[in-house]
């Protein structure tokens, strides 16, 4: 097949730029990339060779990274799976990945440090090549087929792919080096000892052997000879003691084992024997991965046994909450051949996941005991996992409980985090609910009507910000024997005795106004459920208040954007009695057929809407009505 010229797919190109011009200080991490690619294609080829042991052949698996000063090249060859034509296009041509134009957007605004931290969680090492290479070019044949294909790009935005020769299976990088990067300033990736130097910081836990040429003085004036070396020691960390091991060659370990480009914010190394012996070396990713809550996230950890690696991403020994963490499980008590089938079977497997679970939950609980402030940078990242864990666990009673007293929420207070407990604990000793309340943000939550009262008598309330909130406090129930309470569902008051004064004299305004309240019902039509009179408004003139055991109006508007319309909230126009404006309906209604007294009618109604965040649904006609009410 003759020369062919392919597009980059738009996202593709768009990434691949800001890789090259904008993005990476660390000009060295490609190495530590493009072998993780390489040591991965050999994991595959194992992998397979399971099942087709025609693909095994007699080579022992090795990665070769060659220097050469002549060419100005880094050449990064391993005999793994290596790739079909169509598969090049794939996974070299295309991104293909949920959350990518949002990904490619927050990149492109944040600063060089932001944007280093961004790409790693995307998992596009491969594209690191054009960091120090003005032309890369990619020689790869797959495990048993004859035929090989060579890809050529300089990363503009096209690449080239033609058929061609090789002579075995796996895939070879050819770097042909910028200028800037083989010479004798900063970077010299010509140098074969820079390039020793760099695996043995960045890749010396690969489990394959990372080999190079050697040049060696000939004795008694003979010419130089080359000799290959591994320059990795291949031994898994994870079978070292704890108390050898720094905290430098555990953040390097996780950078490469995991593709991560930060060092992780925590680590659990656990040694177990018994009734099951294993080794676990786990961590929280410094951030949450792009696309951590889409259905295309592949969730799991690596799966050994004795010390040779058997699966990737498996997702059995952790619930789906803690899909956010990164690491492996060694045990010599699986099998090397087991299967994702026998091991959802597997009674190892659960001893095992129970086992780190109730060692994270420890250990959480611990780092928010003892040091706050780096709880609360895990909670900013990973905090709605645990929040979906608790209303994934509605009917798991134990798993609630293990994980209620973990979870953190923005109050009214003083804006920072709380726990439930905290709240609680400063709880006045008549108060008997925890009051809650849902909105876009703090600020939106601050602006209901319904919170001048609380805020007047010194009562706190929790902010459910994030869509998830309200499912968990659903889920829960209650806390410490006491029950949640929404401040804008219809079924809240206050009951000290200043509040059910006041709510006594509006009921006694109420038995006055029950044409009134119909006939502002009738104006407005099905969009409200009832229209009342209520008590816990101070300078508002209305509000919307929901059904008792209806969704939220901030609920409704998370499932709206999600064309999803099965919550719909049961709205209750409510009407301070006190106000001026009801002064002014009440004079109206002596034509309650007027059009001054429906379009007033309506007028609250949408500013009751406005103040929830919710867009009436003819803004035109709002205005106009304003501006009529205004000209009076």
């Amino acid at each position: 097949m003759a020369t062919e010229k392919l597009q980059f797919q738009a996202e593709t190109k768009r990434l691949l730029d800001l890789v090259v011009n904008s993005i990476y200080t660390n000009k060295e991490i490609f190495l530590r990339e493009l072998i993780s690619n390489a040591s991965d294609a050999l994991d595959k080829l194992r992998i397979e060779s399971l099942t087709n042991k025609e693909l095994a052949g007699d080579a022992e698996p090795e990665i070769f990274v060659v220097p050469d000063v002549t060419t100005k090249t880094v050449t990064i060859s391993d005999n793994g799976i290596g790739m079909t034509r169509d598969e090049v296009i794939s996974n070299i041509g295309t991104i293909a990945k949920s959350g990518t134009k949002d990904f490619l957007d927050k990149l492109r605004e944040a600063s060089n440090a932001s944007a280093q931290e961004l790409i790693g969680q995307f998992g596009v090492g491969f594209y690191s090549a054009f960091i120090v290479a003005e032309k890369v070019e990619l020689i790869t044949r797959r495990a048993g087929e004859t035929s090989a294909v060579k890809w050529t790009s300089d990363g503009a935005g096209e690449y080239e792919l033609e058929d061609c020769e090789k002579d075995s299976r796996g895939t070879t990088i050819i770097l042909h080096l910028k200028p800037e990067f083989c010479g004798d300033d900063e970077y010299n990736f010509t140098d074969v000892y820079e390039l020793e130097r760099l695996i043995k910081k960045y890749s010396d836990f690969v489990r394959y052997p990372v080999k190079m040429n050697f040049e060696v003085k000939g004795e008694n004036e003979k010419p130089p000879s080359l000799e290959i070396r591994t320059v990795n020691s291949m031994k898994p960390l994870w079978t070292r003691n704890k108390s050898e091991i720094t905290r430098e060659e555990y953040d390097e370990f996780f950078k490469h084992q995991m593709h991560e480009w930060e060092p992780p914010q925590e680590i659990f190394h656990v040694k177990a024997e018994g009734t099951v012996e294993y080794t676990a070396l786990l961590c929280i990713p410094k951030r949450a991965a792009q696309n951590l809550y889409y259905s295309d996230y592949e969730a799991g950890l690596q799966l050994y046994s004795r010390h040779v690696f058997i699966m990737d991403k498996c997702k059995d020994f952790l619930p789906d909450w803690l899909r956010f963490m990164k690491g492996l499980v060694d045990s010599p008590d699986l099998p090397l051949n087991i299967s994702r089938e026998v091991l959802q079977q597997s009674v190892e497997v659960k001893v095992i996941g129970k086992a780190l679970e109730k060692n994270i939950l420890k250990q959480l609980g611990k780092l928010l005991k003892d040091e706050r402030a780096r709880y609360e940078t895990f909670w900013r990242e990973f905090g709605k996992s645990l929040k979906i864990g608790v209303y994934n666990s509605m009917f798991d009673t134990k798993a609630k409980d293990a994980l209620k007293d973990l979870l953190l929420f923005q109050t009214s207070r003083d804006g920072k985090f709380s726990t439930l407990a905290e709240y609680v604990e400063r709880m006045p000793e008549s108060q008997k609910q925890i009051y809650v309340a849902a909105g876009s943000d703090a600020a939106a939550i601050e602006r209901l009507p319904q919170m001048e009262l609380l805020r007047e008598r010194g009562l706190e309330v929790i902010y459910l910000t994030d869509p998830v909130d309200e499912f968990t406090i659903e889920a829960l129930h209650e806390y410490a024997e006491k029950h949640f309470q929404s401040i804008t569902r219809e079924d809240f008051e206050l009951d000290d005795a200043e509040s059910q004064k006041v709510k006594a004299e509006v009921e006694e305004i109420a038995k006055t106004q029950g044409d009134l309240l119909k006939d502002v019902k009738d104006a407005i039509g099905d969009a409200v459920a009832e229209v009342r009179l209520t008590s816990r408004l101070k300078s508002s003139a209305v509000c919307l208040a929901t059904g008792a055991n209806s969704p939220s109006l901030t609920m409704e508007k998370t499932f709206a954007a999600m064309n999803n319309p099965m919550f719909k909230a049961t709205q209750i126009l409510e009407l301070n009695p006190n106000h001026a404006v009801f002064k002014k309906l009440e004079a109206l209604h002596a034509d309650k057929d007027s059009p001054e007294f429906k379009n007033l009618c309506n007028t609250l109604y949408s500013l009751a809407l406005l103040i929830e965040g919710v867009l009436p649904k003819d803004p035109v006609d709002l205005a106009n009505k304003v501006t009529e009410l205004l000209a009076k």
